[in-house]
């Protein structure tokens, strides 16, 4: 594997680690946990989609990321 895998595969792996938190009642979608996972996840798997030059990805991956960041400037608001 290369470092433009690895990247993509620590991205995604953290995605899924929220989501598996959030389905297993360990962590709600509205902690900051979930959401800094999702955000730090979807940044990674961007950067490698940019690198691989797939835009799909890119497109997929980057909005995520936008999401979960206003999401969490939404949170730091409201504490």
């Amino acid at each position: 594997m290369n470092l433009t895998d690895w990247i993509g595969f620590v991205g995604v792996s953290l995605i899924l680690l929220a989501y598996i938190l959030n389905v297993t009642n360990k962590i709600s979608n509205t902690h900051v946990a979930f959401i800094l996972l999702n955000f730090i996840g979807a940044s990674s798997a961007c950067l490698a989609s940019i690198l691989l030059n797939y835009w799909p990805f890119i497109i997929l991956e980057g909005v995520w990321a936008l999401v979960s960041l206003l999401t969490l400037f939404r949170y730091r608001k409201l504490k």
